[in-house]
């Protein structure tokens, strides 16, 4: 494949939160995952430390907090000040003892780096409910809440810019879902409350690539919203577990940007374009898998709804097939960065998220490396580039239909503030090495960094390690250089970068 790129064709500078996170009260994420209190890595706080650093290692920039699902039963009051009051989720079937809320959440967001972007309940709260956490983690001392924050230890304000007016509430499996019409009256309402206690805050709402949820949401809010919340999970396995191969996955990537496409142009339609953002705020290849909870048959016992979720946690599954989905939505995060200002990788610990806990340590699964890799070697100038004899695989689909796949991805981006250059760029083919010619503006010395394993199927776990990234030099960039791509990978090739 030839790779063109012309420094003066930009699409546009990225934002550092397309590469952001979520993390959700489901199952180990929190309880167990970030929050670990009688674990001897965790610090005076209960956070553990090791996951802190790793989170820190890939550069955080935005966290997206509490749910998910989760959120439509929460009132984050009894999750605030010495006496918690315990929760039974009515999402996930489960008591939370509320010992992790909002304070506890901006002090990690705080260790981190990252910026807090707070998901409020629109299921079962209310505009109110919503404005008074607004209230709490932002003014300075007006009002019961604000004075509230100050007696529990937190007088400077939270400065929480960033919130969420509901999670999914468009869809039957949500509780408190929504109609269209009283959706948009909600969100109105609940976007009036917000900024008349802070006009600073940017505010998100959820949507759809449905036509008339969205038109009447934006029609109604449009003057209110900073953001247009869509989440997408391609392998949907929450009921079956039963993962998609290799194969399967490459077929998901043939039109990964499709509703992307789809909410840019009803923004453009509606002259919205310049005003409101996407924010792609929950995200991964596979859904996570919690059986008989979001079904007609509820299941009765444990067995039947609550400890199947463990096998989210069977790092076996987490292979080269995530690392290289991955890497191609967050090349085409990148190819849109124009329109998409945010998005959250679902989740970050456990379940399905990059970074594993067990008491004794974490292990950092293929899709780590991925953020680890474009946080810290890509640019933030992003370039129209284009591609010519890109290689193409007729590869079946999970649902058995064939699709013609372009087997190489790759993206180009330079950096505002240094010179060089850096490409990403993903070999699907699950076998054989493929080669991409650079037709690139750039000088200096070359180096790739690779991260592969020695199959589609190669994971890390306790104790296993199959996944890795290798760093190789390769000279002196010549314009036509060649680099050779192998099997199943991702890489990021630096061209005169210091």
């Amino acid at each position: 494949m030839r790779l063109h790129m012309d420094k003066g064709r930009v699409t546009g500078t990225r934002d550092k939160m397309i590469y952001g996170h979520f993390i959700e009260h489901f199952h180990r994420q929190i309880y167990g995952g970030v929050y670990d209190p009688d674990n001897p890595l965790s610090d005076e706080a209960g956070l553990r430390t090791d996951v802190m650093e790793a989170m820190r290692r890939i550069q955080v920039p935005v966290l997206r907090w509490p749910g998910g699902c989760f959120v439509s039963s929460y009132h984050w009051k009894d999750a605030v000040g010495e006496k918690r009051t315990p929760l039974f989720d009515k999402a996930w079937r489960v008591e939370d003892p509320n010992t992790f809320g909002t304070d506890e959440y901006i002090d990690m967001c705080r260790k981190i780096g990252c910026e807090p972007y707070i998901c409020t309940n629109a299921g079962t709260g209310t505009p109110e409910e919503m404005s008074d956490w607004v209230e709490y983690c932002n003014l300075p001392y007006e009002g019961r809440y604000a004075k509230w924050r100050i007696e529990n230890g937190y007088e400077a304000p939270h400065k929480v810019k960033y919130w969420s007016i509901g999670n999914e509430n468009y869809g039957s499996w949500e509780i408190g879902a929504k109609s269209a019409e009283e959706w948009a009256r909600l969100v109105k309402e609940s976007a009036k409350m917000i900024k008349h206690v802070d006009p600073q805050t940017e505010l998100t709402a959820a949507a759809l690539t449905d036509l008339h949820w969205n038109i009447g949401l934006l029609e109604s809010c449009g003057d209110f919203l900073d953001w247009i919340s869509i989440h997408e999970y391609w392998d949907g396995i929450h009921q079956t577990n039963d993962y998609a191969t290799y194969e399967q996955v490459v077929a998901y990537t043939d039109h990964i940007g499709h509703s992307i496409d789809e909410v840019r142009g009803l923004l453009t339609a509606m002259k919205l374009e310049k005003k409101i953002k996407i924010a792609f705020d929950e995200w991964n290849l596979r859904g996570w898998y919690h059986p008989n909870v979001h079904t007609i048959r509820q299941g009765v016992t444990k067995e039947e709804y609550l400890y199947p979720r463990d096998k989210n946690d069977d790092n076996t599954k987490y292979t080269m097939a995530d690392a290289v989905f991955t890497a191609c939505f967050l090349n085409e995060m990148n190819r849109n960065c124009d329109i998409v200002g945010m998005a959250n990788f679902a989740p970050i610990v456990n379940t399905r998220g990059c970074i594993f806990t067990y008491p004794e340590g974490i292990v950092l699964r293929s899709t780590y490396y991925v953020f680890d890799l474009y946080v810290n070697l890509l640019g933030d100038v992003v370039h129209d580039c284009w591609a010519e004899e890109v290689p193409v695989g007729s590869v079946t689909a999970k649902s058995g239909e064939r699709v013609d796949v372009e087997l190489i991805d790759a993206i180009v981006t330079s950096f505002s503030d240094k010179a060089g250059c850096a490409v990403a760029a993903v070999n699907k083919d699950g076998e054989k090495n493929r080669s991409i010619c650079l037709d690139v503006e750039a000088e200096g010395s070359v180096r790739i960094h690779t991260l592969n394993g020695d199959s589609t199927e190669a994971y890390n776990d306790i104790d296993h390690r199959g996944v890795s990234v290798v760093q190789t030099e390769l000279g002196i960039f010549e314009r036509g250089m060649e680099v050779v791509l192998p099997p199943h990978s991702v890489s990021v090739i630096e061209i005169g970068v210091s």
